[in-house]
């Protein structure tokens, strides 16, 4: 059974930075596509960033240029490094884990979910 989880949330003002980690169990990081969700109170969950097996990225428009997903393969864990913070980026963030995932932005692909860290920007 392949575990997550969620790690680095906070409280943070406006203009701020967070990193978020999502630490796996086994060896889930180096061989699966790993994703970065959110969901805001009352919305749906969205697709923040990815990271396939071979390293290529993917972002949502809203944090791009803002947010960079990387992975540490020795150490099981994905990082997403958040800069420049908005209120709008408040939510719960979620790590995802899918062996095969065609579309990276695709919550329904990824197999594996953690529980999830809370994110909130003040103004």
């Amino acid at each position: 059974q392949v575990q997550l989880g969620e790690s680095g949330g906070g409280l943070v003002q406006a203009g701020g930075s967070l990193r978020l980690s999502c630490a796996a169990s086994g060896r889930m990081v180096s061989t699966a596509n790993m994703g970065w969700f959110r969901q805001a109170p009352g919305k749906e969950r969205d697709f923040v960033a990815a990271i396939r097996w071979n390293g290529n990225t993917l972002y949502a428009n809203s944090v791009k240029g803002r947010f960079t997903i990387s992975r540490d393969n020795a150490e099981n864990t994905v990082y997403l490094q958040m800069n420049y913070l908005k209120p709008e980026d408040t939510a719960i963030y979620y790590c995802a884990a899918g062996q095969v995932v065609a579309t990276l932005s695709n919550l329904h692909e990824y197999d594996y979910w953690g529980q999830g860290t809370q994110v909130t920007v003040s103004s």
